[in-house]
């Protein structure tokens, strides 16, 4: 097991992640799966470095900022370590904002240049006049627009260049956060994160190696998908599958069919979906893939025991985060436990604490706590918020966490989602697991709502399968339906049914939309 990472103190990502496989002999092997083409070390490489030339000549310098905001394609990872090579910073935006998101983030961060998938470019057109600090704009995908294409961009740029001198703790690349709790704030990874998150998660949990082929739903702009779809397997000279289009359920099985992933990466929302097609399991051919893993909200139980029966493939579900870059605590192969998170990545530590930070003992329910070398140094212009969070060596991740007996960790929720009913603690996701068990019930979320006495009760907004009617009778059962399944002090006051629920772009439920305030 790896438990410390050692990197020389100069030091820059792109030398290890891309640059090693060439000149270590493994430049003809696949390094990346796009639609009909397979694009090898070598080419990776070369494409990285025509991608930095070409940023130089827009003035493109060390710790400038360069949005990306690019559907998951080649162009993401030329542009991405293109820019780490340089000592620029590469700032990977989430595809499925409004034009006032993005708004915010162009004028928060201060790119001057961005580099978009044609197919996003509308979004953008709409704001243009609005973004104080952008200058220059590089469009994949189409040569017909009024912007330079990203084809003629690289064309005459030299296929050398010459990595800049930085240091392990140099900025690497920004993340916004998903916005599960509000706005997103813009986290600051350093040049060693991706190796720790690699080494410490991808090779002791997921034991990857050279002959795995990844396949990430969560895509490349999401800190869970930016490991799993590019720098796990390019830490290993293995070789990853990039799936540019919406993650529909029988897409997804017709990509793993055609790749033949072994290591499928999803999220709570993909696998309930994917279970909803019938007989997917004799349709598709899933066999490739040795291991999956989930992470982005706790898996319920519920989706694993239906996963395996039908699929019998092991879901290793774990909890990770933007600040932390990927999954520090997580369940491993042979030794699930469905429900929980599992025990600590080696190379990281954890503690639930109280409301006023003294450590908890195992069995009580805390706020977590986590420490670990790929943990965020800042938050960009939120000093209040970097102190609240980043305390320290240790990261307030805000979660609610226990740990039983056996040192493994269970989700409870988060500590702005937990709920004190009658002054007893209430956790969302044990309500919104236990409803998912009933046949009709498709999703659900739960939050806290005032009833007539002004007390707080919870109220639960559910989704319903194909082939259901929302009706009062329907509700009633699922109140039922709860009240003898758990605590019956914890079953919804409430039931409200919805066509969708509102998520984050990495199917997060965002329960704040849900407040009434």
């Amino acid at each position: 097991m790896i438990t410390t990472v050692e990197l020389p103190d100069t030091f820059n990502a792109a030398s290890i992640l891309i640059d090693a496989h060439v000149s270590e002999g493994r430049g003809d092997k696949i390094a990346i799966y796009y639609l009909d083409q397979e694009i090898t070390y070598a080419k990776m490489a070369e494409m990285v470095n025509r991608t930095g030339n070409a940023f130089k000549t827009l003035g493109v310098e060390m710790e400038n900022r360069v949005l990306l905001l690019l559907l998951d394609c080649p162009e993401f990872v030329y542009s991405f370590f293109g820019a780490i090579k340089l000592a620029a910073v590469p700032i990977p935006v989430n595809t499925l904002l409004t034009p006032k998101d993005y708004e915010y983030i162009f004028n928060d961060s201060r790119a001057k240049v961005l580099v978009i998938s044609a197919e996003l470019l509308p979004q953008v057109e709409k704001i243009k006049d609005n973004l104080k600090y952008l200058k220059q704009v590089i469009v994949v995908g189409d040569k017909k627009v009024d912007y330079r294409s990203f084809d003629d961009f690289i064309a005459d740029a030299s296929p050398v260049l010459n990595t800049a001198e930085t240091s392990k703790d140099d900025v690497a690349f920004w993340l916004y956060s998903s916005g599960s709790t509000g706005s997103p704030k813009g986290t600051v990874h350093l040049h060693h994160d991706m190796i720790c998150c690699a080494d410490l998660y991808a090779r002791n949990i997921l034991n990857i190696g050279p002959d795995d082929i990844n396949f990430s739903v969560a895509k490349l702009f999401f800190a869970y998908g930016l490991g799993n779809g590019s720098y796990f397997a390019f830490r290993v000279g293995a070789s990853t599958v990039l799936y540019p289009g919406r993650p529909l359920a029988e897409d997804i099985f017709q990509v793993v069919q055609k790749y033949r992933p072994t290591l499928f990466y999803g999220v709570p929302t993909a696998y309930n979906n994917m279970l909803q097609l019938k007989d997917a399991e004799k349709i598709y051919d899933f066999s490739s893939v040795r291991l999956c893993t989930s992470a982005g909200e706790a898996l319920p139980a519920t989706l694993y025991h239906q996963w395996m029966q039908r699929f019998n493939v092991e879901i290793l579900d774990g909890i990770g985060s933007t600040e932390m870059l990927h999954i520090y605590i997580s369940n491993r192969a042979g030794e699930v436990k469905p429900g929980s998170s599992g025990f600590m990545v080696p190379g990281y530590e954890a503690k639930a604490v109280d409301e006023d930070g003294r450590e908890l003992p195992q069995g009580e329910i805390g706020t977590l706590h986590v420490k670990g070398d790929s943990a965020a140094a800042y938050y960009w212009n939120r000093h209040e918020k970097t102190k609240q969070t980043m305390l320290g060596e240790w990261l307030n991740t805000g979660d609610k966490y226990f740990q039983d007996e056996g040192g493994c960790w269970w989700s409870v929720g988060r500590s702005d989602d937990m709920l004190k009913v009658g002054g007893i603690w209430v956790s969302p996701i044990e309500v919104e697991n236990t409803l998912i068990e009933h046949p009709a019930v498709l999703e659900a979320a739960v939050v806290g709502a005032p009833d007539d006495e002004g007390l707080i009760k919870t109220l639960a907004y559910v989704v319903l399968k194909q082939g259901y009617q929302p009706d009062e009778s329907l509700a009633k059962e699922l109140q039922s339906f709860v009240k003898n399944k758990i605590a019956p002090y914890k079953y919804p006051r409430w039931i409200k049914f919805l066509d969708e629920l509102p998520k984050t772009a990495t199917g997060k439920i965002q329960r704040f939309r849900l407040r009434i305030s």
